[in-house]
């Protein structure tokens, strides 16, 4: 059968509307797969984000975090106690600064003119009574040595005298006048020596050991040299102050007292005295308040006495001196070893499920014993009360190794 032309038109335009649709479904089936691949990028990408928001998330809260067995916190001896209300003592602060007690320190002088021969003590050297600090050859001293040694002879000749008048008188051949007279020699000689030696004493000099001239100057009681005024060869005066002797295992706090205070500062009361040049505190009562007013100041002196025998309480050293008052009730409150300043600011450790963890709280009042807590727990919250330093020193430890 012949085909006309309509046919061959009609034919024409079925294969082209065919080729047209294959090509959408061929362009179709390649864009889906590039479209998946770009969805499932998307995906991973948030997916990822939130993987690395969850891990900061966990980091930040195992930055304070301490785990610890039950074992553990047992063999470092850590309590745990509930935050609550207690009582605690009043404080009025005060600040001061560490002074030598003046009980204990001597501005050693040489009592005599001379030149210095030796000086043996050196500046910040612990002495003991009677240890030589420097020598002296004085010719004052020399003087007063010399006189002691004509007295001594004009005693012994006196008594030779006396003897022999005495044996006289006894046998009759003499007058007892002559006795009488010899005896009274003899009393103004032993006068004349004694008289010598307390000359000697007043100045701390003893007998001549190497020379008539040669003054030993020693050390008053055992303390440190804290101030040295005197070289080799160098002349001083009978007045000069060349040593400062102080005996530093105790010292002195003072603090001024306005008079609004006076009525709550006493002699007795109970104190701690604490400085941020170091951790360690010192406990002790106020041994003395001063009556009067100074003139420019207008406040009255206090001081509290302090042992110090390891010397940190340094002279010049600026406290802050806590007097305690009557007893008040608080709300809230936890043990002082509770709290430690971590990065400059006040932490605890609450008990949580396998250790403890460091939280920030709002301090305020303190007795020395007791802490009051203004914000950061509830009454009742569960925390480390003692030996917490180990948890403080275990927080550095991780966060040190959490750096690295």
């Amino acid at each position: 059968m012949a085909i006309t032309n309509k046919q061959r038109i009609a034919m024409a335009v079925i294969v082209l509307a065919g080729l047209g649709a294959g090509g959408g479904v061929l362009l179709t089936e390649r864009q889906q797969p590039g479209e998946a691949t770009a969805h499932a990028g998307e995906a991973a990408h948030e997916a990822g984000g939130q993987q690395a928001d969850g891990h900061d998330e966990k980091d930040g809260h195992d930055e304070r975090l301490v785990r610890l067995s039950d074992e553990q916190v047992m063999a470092a001896g850590i309590a745990v106690l509930a935050a609550g209300p207690a009582r605690l003592q009043s404080t009025t602060r005060f600040q001061g600064e560490i002074r030598f007690n003046e009980d204990r320190t001597a501005h050693v002088v040489p009592r005599l003119a001379g030149v210095a021969e030796k000086v043996p003590a050196d500046l910040g050297q612990p002495v003991r009574q009677g240890q030589v600090l420097a020598v002296i050859a004085s010719a004052a001293l020399s003087e007063l040595r010399s006189e002691l040694l004509a007295a001594q002879r004009r005693r012994d000749a006196a008594h030779v005298t006396f003897e022999r008048e005495k044996k006289l008188w006894q046998d009759r051949i003499s007058a007892e006048q002559d006795y009488l007279q010899a005896r009274t020699v003899l009393h103004e000689a032993d006068i004349a020596v004694d008289n010598a030696r307390q000359k000697l004493a007043a100045i701390g000099a003893g007998g001549a050991s190497g020379g008539l001239n040669r003054f030993e100057l020693r050390a008053p009681f055992d303390g440190t040299v804290v101030e040295k005024h005197l070289t080799l060869g160098e002349a001083v005066k009978e007045d000069t102050s060349i040593f400062t002797v102080s005996d530093l295992r105790t010292v002195w706090a003072e603090f001024s007292v306005a008079p609004r205070d006076l009525a709550t500062v006493r002699v007795g009361q109970r104190v701690i005295v604490s400085s941020t040049a170091f951790d360690a505190k010192a406990a002790g009562t106020v041994s003395y308040v001063g009556s009067l007013l100074g003139e420019q100041t207008r406040t009255a002196r206090a001081r509290v006495s302090l042992t110090n025998p390891e010397g940190a309480w340094r002279p010049g050293l600026f406290v802050t001196v806590s007097v305690f008052g009557d007893d008040q009730d608080v709300a809230l409150a936890v043990s002082a070893e509770a709290v430690q300043t971590i990065e400059g600011q006040s932490m605890v450790f609450k008990a949580v499920p396998g250790g403890f963890e460091a939280s920030p709280v709002k301090t305020g009042r303190s007795d020395g014993r007791t802490v009051e807590i203004l914000g950061g727990l509830v009454a009742g919250d569960e925390l480390a009360a003692s030996n917490t330093f180990v948890l403080k020193s275990e927080l550095g430890k991780a966060g040190a190794a959490h750096d690295h």
